[in-house]
Order: structure tokens, then C-alpha cells, then sequence
């Protein structure tokens, strides 16, 4: 075996030095390997991070939520250098990826992957050497890259339960799209905005458990049952202890009990305790805690009824924010990434964007750079066109 598997390796090494020379980069060898196989996250998994952050906060699901909706609600163009299509393939294709989802479906599916885990990942289906016949978002914790020898991906994993199934990433038209947000300390693996709010949403979730169980002991703080016996004796027996703490349990705790008259017998006396500073304060901290979870997904808390934040003017102009920082450069950089890997199927390169003339929130911004450009004359029509994100000629059919 050990004669068998050195042969192999000389084969390996004749097959490589045969092998028409390929453009490699210099640093790939040491910078890729470095971290090769090594998931993302440190202390915190992404289905973890995605009970806790998403499934059970409201600021987190309310943000994913937001944020994957409008940009998936997001009119889309293809146009190449020259125009811009009515029809187009790849269109089609968008419109309608699968028997089970719409284009809407299907990107805001992909939006929440990057906003839950850091990484989306597309799976072509069919289709030979031109365009799938059908997209699919794959879960983000259920896939993990395959590293080669060099470190760089080879091939992706899905894994469910027993099962693996292997895609190779040999080249740009690959079965598998994935797209990442950016890590600086990870190679294969893209960075969640889950992580940086994870401290926020422990803060957030234990606030929000603090309160339901000052719910259930009647909505008021702990007091104290003070027990003066006769001749100086300040000590309950293990009995009466045990039998005081039932009746406190059964007669007096939970929100049915609420408002109850306590009865308490010769000796007992009962010391209410009043809100401490600390108690008092404990609201706006759970309000500091949903502000930072809304900052680490970019959305203006005053879009999820966050109170006590004034940091826009209005409403309208948060709204004016939330799309210009937020939407909109997400829905650019994941529709680029699509059009460059359909159009690497399709053998044509098109480009594939947001059309930001039907985006209500920036109709008053549009509008005054629109008016801006017609008015330069010393441009020319082509010129116009491509400052406005148009292409040289009409639309054509």
C-alpha cells in the first residue's frame, strides 16, 4: 500500500508537469491554506446563531425580514455595453427559476442566506452547455466547501443527515454560485451580520426573559416575608419553611395570582421592595440592545418601531436611507454575481441590475439627477445615457 501510494504520487507529479500551464496566483498557496476547512464561526454555529437571532428576537427577524423583501421586490434589467432587453433568456429564467418559486421566492430566500449565515449558495439544474433549466437556493449551514491541495475550493458539500452530495467548482460556469459577504479572517467562508449583533441579541433575549418572569411573579418586584417569633426566635423549622414556600408557590406566583391577598400568620410580615435604579434602567437597555442589532444589519431602528432613536429627521428619510445604504447595494452586488455566473452558462455576458427608476423611495433623488443630466448640454446622448446607469441604445425587443 505505502509503494502503491508513492507511485501514485510520482504519476500525479509527471500528469502535472505534462499539463498545460495555468494562471495561478502568487499568494494562494499561503494565504488560502491557512484556513482551509475551518468554518466561520468561533464559539457559535449557524443554526445556533439563527434559533437565537432569528427565530427567537423580534429585532433580528424584523431585520432579515425587511431587508430580504425589499430587495427581492427590487425591479430588475438585462442590458449589455449596447441595450437593454424586453425579452432575454436569462430573464425568463429569473422570472420563473423553478416549479416551486418566483423570482421574489427565490432572491429573498438567497438575501436571508448572506443575512443569516454570511454565504448564499445558487444550485444550477440542467441545461447542458447553455442556460439551467431551474435554480435552487441550497441552505447555507448545510453546505461547506471543499478545499484542494492548495487550499482554494474544489468542489461544495451539501450533507443532510447521513446523506453528502458533492458539487466540483472546476470553472465559472460551475453547478454552484457562492456568494459571500466579506471575512477578514476567512477564505472560504463569508461573515454574518448575526455575528457582529451576537452580543446584542443575548443582551436583547435575556432582557426579554428578565421581563416575562417578572410577569410571572405578578408584575411587581420581589419582597421579603419577615419572620419575628416569640422570645427572640427569628428561625422558621425546616417544616414551616417548606410549608411557606408551597403556599408562596401555589397561592401567590404567576399571573393568575396576581393581586391576591397574601395572608400571613402571627410572627410573618411582609416587606414589599420597591424598583431599584437598576430596575428602572433595565428597559433601556433592552432598547440599546435592539438599536445595535439594527445598526449591525444597516436598517434605521425607527423602520421597526425602535423607540427613543432620532437619528433621521422622519420617517421618510429613513426610509430614503435604508434603501440607498442598505437594499440597494446588497441587491447590486448579489445580481452582479448571478449575471456573471448565468452568463458564464449562457456563453454571452450580460449585466443584470436593480432599475432604480422604479424604486419608489428614491423617485425624488432620480428625478433631480435626471433633471441634472438633460440640462448638460455640452454632453452627448450617449454620455446622458451612461451617467443614468442606461445603456447606449433604446430598448429593444
Amino acid at each position: 500500500m505505502v509503494f502503491d501510494f508513492l507511485r501514485r504520487g510520482a504519476e500525479a507529479r509527471q500528469g502535472a508537469a505534462s499539463a498545460p500551464e495555468r494562471k495561478a496566483s502568487a499568494t494562494g498557496k499561503v494565504v488560502a491554506y491557512h484556513s482551509a476547512g475551518r468554518v466561520a464561526w468561533s464559539p457559535r454555529d449557524a443554526v445556533s446563531l439563527t434559533r437565537s437571532g432569528f427565530c427567537g428576537n423580534p429585532v433580528g427577524y424584523r431585520s432579515v425580514k425587511l431587508i430580504a423583501e425589499a430587495a427581492a421586490a427590487l425591479p430588475l434589467v438585462v442590458q449589455d455595453g449596447a441595450r437593454r432587453y424586453e425579452t432575454h433568456p436569462l430573464a425568463e429564467l429569473l422570472s420563473r427559476p423553478n416549479g416551486g418559486q418566483g423570482r421574489a421566492e427565490l432572491l429573498e430566500a438567497l438575501y436571508a442566506q448572506l443575512l443569516l449565515s454570511g454565504n448564499g449558495y445558487v444550485e444550477a439544474v440542467g441545461g447542458g452547455a447553455g442556460l439551467p433549466l431551474e435554480l435552487h437556493v441550497l441552505r447555507s449551514d448545510r453546505v461547506s466547501v471543499v478545499p484542494g491541495s492548495d487550499g482554494w475550493p474544489v468542489g461544495y458539500e451539501y450533507a443532510v443527515g447521513g446523506a453528502k452530495h458533492r458539487f466540483d467548482a472546476g470553472d465559472a460556469a460551475g453547478p454552484i454560485c457562492h456568494i459571500r459577504n466579506f471575512h477578514p479572517q476567512d477564505d472560504h467562508y463569508g461573515f454574518s451580520p448575526l455575528q457582529a449583533a451576537a452580543m446584542a441579541m443575548d443582551v436583547h433575549n435575556s432582557a426579554s426573559r428578565w421581563s416575562k418572569a417578572l410577569l410571572d411573579n405578578a408584575a411587581r418586584p420581589s419582597g421579603a416575608i419577615v419572620y419575628r417569633g416569640a422570645e427572640g426566635q427569628g428561625r422558621l423549622s425546616d417544616e414551616q419553611y417548606d410549608r411557606l414556600l408551597s403556599e408562596m408557590e401555589s397561592h401567590h406566583q404567576g399571573a393568575r395570582n396576581a393581586g391576591r391577598p397574601m395572608l400571613l400568620e402571627g410572627g410573618l410580615d411582609w416587606k414589599p421592595m420597591g424598583f431599584s435604579p437598576s430596575d428602572m434602567a433595565f428597559q433601556k437597555t433592552k432598547e440599546a440592545a435592539a438599536r445595535e442589532i439594527a445598526l449591525a444589519f444597516g436598517v434605521p431602528p425607527m423602520l421597526i418601531g425602535v423607540q427613543g432613536d432620532a437619528t433621521y429627521a422622519n420617517y421618510q428619510e429613513a426610509h430614503r436611507a435604508f434603501y440607498r445604504l442598505t437594499v440597494l447595494p446588497l441587491a447590486s452586488r448579489v445580481t452582479a454575481a448571478l449575471a456573471s455566473w448565468l452568463s458564464a452558462h449562457a456563453g454571452a455576458g450580460v449585466e443584470v441590475k436593480p432599475d432604480l427608476d422604479q424604486v419608489p423611495a428614491l423617485s425624488a433623488e432620480r428625478d433631480a439627477q435626471w433633471a441634472r443630466v438633460s440640462r448638460a448640454e455640452f454632453l452627448s446622448e450617449a454620455e446622458k445615457r451612461s451617467l443614468l446607469g442606461l445603456p447606449s441604445e433604446a430598448a429593444d425587443a
